[in-house]
Parts: C-alpha cells; structure tokens; sequence
C-alpha cells in the first residue's frame, strides 16, 4: 500500500512539475537577466546608464516575482525527489513473529527442533 501512495504522490508531483515547466523556464531566464543587469550596473559609468539599469532591473524583477507557478512547480520537483528517495530506501528490518505458547503447532515444532539439536 506504502509503494502505491508513493507511485501515486510521485506521479501527482510529476504532473504539476509539468505543468509548470514553462514558468520555471521563464523564472530561469528571469534570473539570469537579473544578474546580467547587476553586472552592467556595476560597470556602468554614468548616472543615467545606472538609472536605466535600475529600471531595467525594476521591470525584470516585476517579471520574476509574478512567476509564483514556478515556485509551485519547484516545490513539485523536490517532493518528486523526496518520493524517489524515499522509494529506493531499503529496509532491513528483521520480521518479528510473535509466539503463542497455547498454540500446539508452535510447541510442537520447537520441541522437535530440540530433539533435532
């Protein structure tokens, strides 16, 4: 049942990461132009050339913050892979049977393992 959920949950995350491939595209790109511009600011001169960096940088900002979806899809990909870690997870826990001293069957193989011994 546990495997099941988890197929489930990662197939749900894979959709949703799908689903929003194109604003975290978008959200990249967004990015990279941010720092593309802090670097032209930095090198930058003059007063004015700064000033239209800093709109510029204003305007792209605006661009990224509106990509809210891609946080979304971002948070998708990481439960994706919180599921796949989770599924490749071995466990070696030992099987625990409990022993019922009533039961006939019980006492008798354990009476026959002794003699075997």
């Amino acid at each position: 049942m546990k495997k099941f959920m988890l197929f489930t949950g990662g197939l749900l995350a894979l959709l949703i990461l799908l689903a929003n491939i194109g604003p975290m595209i978008l959200l990249g790109v967004s990015v990279w132009l941010l720092y593309v511009i802090f670097k032209q600011f930095v090198k930058s001169d003059s007063t004015v050339g700064k000033i239209g960096w800093v709109v510029l940088g204003l305007i792209v900002l605006s661009i990224t913050f509106s990509n809210v979806f891609a946080v979304v899809g971002l948070v998708a990909a990481y439960v994706l892979y919180l599921i796949y870690r989770s599924w490749r997870e071995e466990k070696n826990e030992p099987v625990v049977h409990t022993v019922d001293n009533n039961d006939p069957f019980t006492n008798f193989e354990r009476q026959w393992a002794e003699l075997n011994n």
